[in-house]
């Protein structure tokens, strides 16, 4: 791994970008524990920031500090995933309804620009610049309401998101390479650039997460009557089935 951090003015929030990189990868997966001295040496700092970049990423939810063993990467359960999920689809609902279509061009170009990385990055065949620029891109389109807290509502979702978007692009990359991710949010701008309201809140309905869906209780544990009735009502919405 060459993930050695060289600016030490920033070495908490380059430590934590590095960790929520290593977690996107797979390289560090749900369950995992974190083992401090291995990180120290191949980050090249000292523990005080890496454990201070830990504490952050647990206030995120994304590890889990065990007695006696540590920092554990968080295993997400179907109910996190339900929560997750169904708080960041009535964002983007809200979003789309305030904001669609654009009154401030500024913004449309902002996700136009999204975008635009996106690709780029899928063109490069980086899977996990694709999920930070997936990212990126539904952020932007939250940005299109102008409504700075409820986008501050959605980046408290960050990495919690990010650990979702992960564990979703390793579902899909059977059936969808990195192109394909770029094809199906380019869907989603071309609808918002028409400035069809209904028509983007049925695309992001679409633009979902079917694949992921699809198979998710024999991924994740943690089955709770909320999530499962969660999971039988998009499925029917989506037309998964049972």
């Amino acid at each position: 791994m060459s993930q050695r951090i060289e600016h030490p003015a920033s070495l908490v929030q380059l430590a934590t970008k590095v960790l929520v990189r290593m977690m996107s990868s797979g390289e560090l997966k749900p369950g995992d524990r974190v083992i401090e001295n291995r990180l120290t040496q191949e980050l090249g700092i000292s523990r005080p920031p890496l454990r201070e970049a830990l504490r952050v990423l647990e206030q995120q939810g994304m590890i889990t500090q065990i007695p006696r063993k540590g920092a554990i990467v968080t295993n997400l359960t179907l109910h996190d995933v339900y929560e997750i999920y169904t708080l960041r689809r009535e964002l983007e609902r809200m979003a789309v309804e305030l904001g669609v279509p654009a009154r401030d061009p500024a913004r449309l170009e902002r996700v136009r620009q999204a975008l635009a990385r996106l690709e780029q990055v899928a063109r490069a065949g980086d899977a996990v610049g694709v999920i930070e620029a997936g990212y990126e891109f539904h952020a932007a389109v939250i940005g299109l309401s102008g409504h700075r807290r409820l986008e501050d509502a959605y980046r408290s979702l960050h990495l919690q998101l990010v650990l979702c978007m992960a564990m979703n692009r390793r579902v899909r990359e059977p059936k969808e390479d990195l192109l394909g991710d770029a094809a199906r949010h380019r869907r989603l701008f071309e609808v918002i650039e028409t400035g069809d309201r209904q028509a983007v809140l049925q695309e992001i309905v679409s633009h979902g997460d079917r694949a992921f869906l699809q198979d998710i209780e024999h991924v994740v544990g943690g089955h709770t009557p909320e999530s499962l009735e969660w999971l039988h009502r998009i499925r029917t919405e989506e037309g998964l089935g049972q």
